[in-house]
């Protein structure tokens, strides 16, 4: 595209300034060279100094972002005349935070660029300064958050997608609180954890009477949402008979109680999660297509942490300041961290950061408490975990049946679930959601 540019730049006159002013996030107006021409009051507020090219004001860089591998939104939006949007890390006078940095042009009366407007959207829920907040700062992990930031204030259903323990919740929670609903409930549903008998009365409640010992009504999760977010959590692990339901709920926006004849009006959002390739399962005919082309209007998939190298070491800190402030990991044990895999994710990596900051006597952790760290992968399981001795197969079966078999005969040997999620390694959460599946597949 063809845009024509103003080669000096432009004078702040009393229209450019009102623009500017009349933006209620920080926000700037750039010239060609990306010196910064004026800043409102709330710019200013956030990052202290202004500075003279937004590169150095807000990232800290002595050239441009797309001379520092990351995209510039200003050269985009010269190259191409229209809005441009991407997401940083930018550091403020509170310290880093992530952004949505939009850029625009701004036409003089002769039709020509003549400077850049850009805003800077704060995503509030990456900051990473409390417990449950995302922590990130890779490119994949960027993408999946501007994703999130995109659909939250909307009414679009989201579909999280990602391999266990990479944060689906905490994203659903985001979405939660950057949405019009933040100030209603955020209800969390374990799909996986409700047994097939009681999914329904579980979700939409029931009347008195409806079955034996149902003395008194019950009220169902979706009635207690109340206008608010409604997170179904391996949504994949739902039976065939309860999706027919699920699917009637998210059609009609009405539900009704199990044993009663009354609809109700359901007030929810909607956000789900899995692990497993619904696509797929649509194939084979233990997923329904009708519902999950309803469910996966908005799909984010959450990467591995193996695919986040650069943020193991920042997740890792993150996760031990919240625990234990005055500890602290060497140079040398982060770059341990760093080697792993990571199969479990952030919830693995959370449970070795408990681990190494108990084992530790002062408050410097060393590469010396991962001594059982093989190959680049550590071994997290405590040594009181059910031994294996009497576990046999047989024949070469595929891993998650291996796993299903295993953890059947574990569970029958520990009665205490909570013990057992320990002695695995596992939330006691991911315990029984994989027992369920263990039961579903006997």
């Amino acid at each position: 595209m063809l845009v024509q540019l103003r080669k000096s730049p432009p004078e702040i006159t009393p229209e450019l300034q009102a623009l500017l002013d009349g933006v209620t996030e920080p926000a700037i107006l750039l010239d060609l060279d990306h010196r910064i021409l004026a800043a409102n009051s709330v710019y200013r507020a956030r990052y202290g100094d202004v500075g003279t090219r937004c590169y150095a004001a807000t990232r800290e860089l002595e050239s441009p972002c797309d001379a520092n591998g990351d995209p510039c939104p200003l050269r985009a939006s010269m190259e191409s005349g229209r809005r441009q949007r991407v997401f940083h890390i930018q550091h403020g006078a509170t310290g880093p935070r992530h952004v949505d940095v939009e850029v625009e042009p701004v036409l003089g009366a002769d039709g020509r660029i003549q400077c850049f407007l850009e805003r800077v959207h704060e995503i509030s829920e990456a900051r990473g300064r409390q417990k449950g907040e995302l922590v990130g700062r890779a490119p994949v992990f960027l993408r999946a958050l501007g994703l999130l930031q995109r659909a939250a204030p909307s009414e679009v259903p989201v579909l999280l997608l990602g391999e266990s323990g990479t944060g689906k919740e905490l994203a659903a929670r985001a979405i939660h609180q950057l949405s019009g609903r933040r100030e209603r409930t955020f209800m969390p549903v374990e799909c996986s954890g409700l047994p097939e008998t009681l999914f329904e009365s579980e979700l939409f409640g029931y009347e008195a009477g409806a079955f034996t010992g149902a003395a008194r009504g019950k009220r169902g999760l979706v009635d207690a949402t109340g206008g608010g977010t409604l997170f179904l959590d391996e949504i994949g692990d739902v039976p065939l008979s309860a999706q027919v339901k699920l699917l009637r709920l998210l059609e009609s926006g009405t539900f009704r109680k199990v044993g009663g004849t009354e609809p109700h009006r359901a007030d929810f959002r909607l956000v789900c999660a899995t692990h497993r390739d619904l696509a797929s399962m649509v194939r084979e005919g233990t997923f329904r297509r009708d519902l999950y082309y309803r469910i996966n209007a908005f799909p984010v998939v959450l990467p591995p942490l193996r695919e986040r190298r650069g943020d193991v070491a920042l997740l890792a800190r993150e996760l031990l300041s919240i625990r234990y402030p005055n500890k602290r990991f060497t140079p040398s044990a982060l770059a341990r961290l760093e080697a792993h895999d990571w199969p479990g994710n952030v919830r693995e990596l959370r449970n070795v950061v408990e681990r190494v900051a108990l084992l530790a006597d002062g408050d410097a952790l060393g590469a010396e408490l991962l001594a059982d760290f093989s190959g680049g992968a550590p071994d997290v399981v405590p040594h009181d975990a059910p031994a294996a001795e009497g576990f046999q197969i047989t024949t070469l079966l595929p891993l998650e049946e291996v796993e299903r078999a295993y953890l059947s005969w574990a569970a029958a040997r520990r009665s205490d679930r909570r013990e057992l999620a320990v002695a695995l390694g596992l939330s006691e959460r991911t315990l029984y959601r994989k027992l369920a599946d263990a039961r579903r597949h006997a």
